[in-house]
């Protein structure tokens, strides 16, 4: 049976649970709820898993902080012998506006420390990654203690309202790369103007 990794980039424990940077976990989490699986702590992570189409996947969320995501992916990626075009993660990106989504094959980490080190722990920036844009303001003249702060901060109450419909959308493209392959997914979701 064909094995997915997904992972979903994010920081462990209560005080993160509801900010900007915990996308990941939250689009995990809302998997979670939609089919009725539950989350194990193992090591480096939560991970739980389900059959879809004849596939296995495996959902990740590291418990290592943002910054050492990679630690993780590596981990399991190692243990249960994913083929690295059978990787997904998903993370927030501050350079797309807010619910923005991109899907893409490979790519540059955008500053985003998460992605830096499951480049640098895989050794290769080709690897599939839902960029979800988080961002509201000017991020020429924001200095990195305000990005910081930002992205570190809750989701606001308007936010919420748009934030699970794109949720789900993010949802959608999660399922058709485990069904159709990264390129056809790409091909039918960048064609929505999302």
């Amino acid at each position: 049976m064909e094995k997915f990794l997904i992972t979903g980039l994010g920081n462990p424990g209560f005080l993160y649970k509801n900010t900007r940077h915990n996308l990941g976990f939250l689009i995990l989490d809302k998997i979670s709820e939609k089919y009725f699986i539950s989350f194990s702590i193992k090591k480096l992570g939560s991970i739980s898993e389900l059959i879809f189409k004849n596939k296995k996947i495996f959902f990740l969320k590291p418990s290592t902080y943002v910054n050492e995501s990679g630690l993780s992916v590596k981990y399991w990626m190692d243990k249960k012998k994913f083929f690295l075009e059978n990787i997904l993660i998903i993370s927030d990106d501050i350079y797309l506006n807010f619910g923005n989504i991109r899907l893409k094959g490979k790519g540059g980490n955008g500053g985003h420390n998460g992605l830096k080190s499951i480049e640098k722990e895989l050794g290769t920036s080709h690897y599939a990654r839902i960029r979800f844009g988080i961002s509201h303001y000017n991020k020429s003249n924001c200095d990195p203690n305000k990005k910081i702060n930002y992205v570190l901060g809750n989701w606001k109450k308007e936010e919420l309202k748009i934030l699970f419909n794109k949720v789900d959308l993010s949802i959608d493209i999660i399922f058709s790369f485990v069904s159709s392959g990264l390129e056809k997914t790409m091909n039918f979701f960048n064609k929505k103007n999302y």
